[in-house]
């Protein structure tokens, strides 16, 4: 009798949270008609941005945006798939309390894949582009900017 007892109390636990309209019983936001991520306790929502090219070809870099404690994360991987010159990866973002744009560059001189990650915190719109250049800065052969993430939609 004690099983069944606690068996019972379990499930209207259950029953209670799944009817309670909590958090973690809502779909993520929608792009387009795709939902995307699914906000739980304990997982992040996630934004998944796919592969921008320089426009030579040489250099792609794909990734993603998350919610981190502070704000929003940008990460990902930069290739170079050609090993002359250097790939970069142009991270440029909107902050939401003054407006103004700041931009942040990963670059990657060695063939193969490397990753990144940059805080970005509270922000209205997030844009990548990738180039082609030097070890101090990015030279030519860049992509057009791709709006990764625009807050609200």
């Amino acid at each position: 009798m004690r099983i069944g007892a606690r068996i019972l109390i379990g499930l209207t636990a259950a029953a209670t949270l799944a009817l309670s309209g909590s958090p973690a019983a809502t779909a993520g936001p929608t792009v387009g008609n795709t939902t995307v991520g699914n906000p739980t306790v304990g997982s992040p929502t996630v934004w998944k941005w796919g592969a921008v090219h320089s426009t030579d070809g040489w250099a792609t870099a794909w990734g993603k945006v998350a919610v981190g404690q502070s704000g929003l994360v940008v990460s990902g991987k930069l290739d170079d798939s050609y090993g002359k010159g250097c790939s970069w990866t142009l991270i440029r973002y909107q902050n939401s309390l003054n407006g103004r744009w700041r931009t942040h560059g990963v670059y990657n001189c060695v063939t193969g894949t490397g990753t990144f990650r940059k805080d970005v915190g509270g922000v209205l719109q997030i844009r990548v582009r990738v180039c082609r250049g030097t070890a101090k800065r990015p030279v030519g052969k860049c992509s057009r900017w791709k709006t990764i993430y625009t807050q609200g939609g």
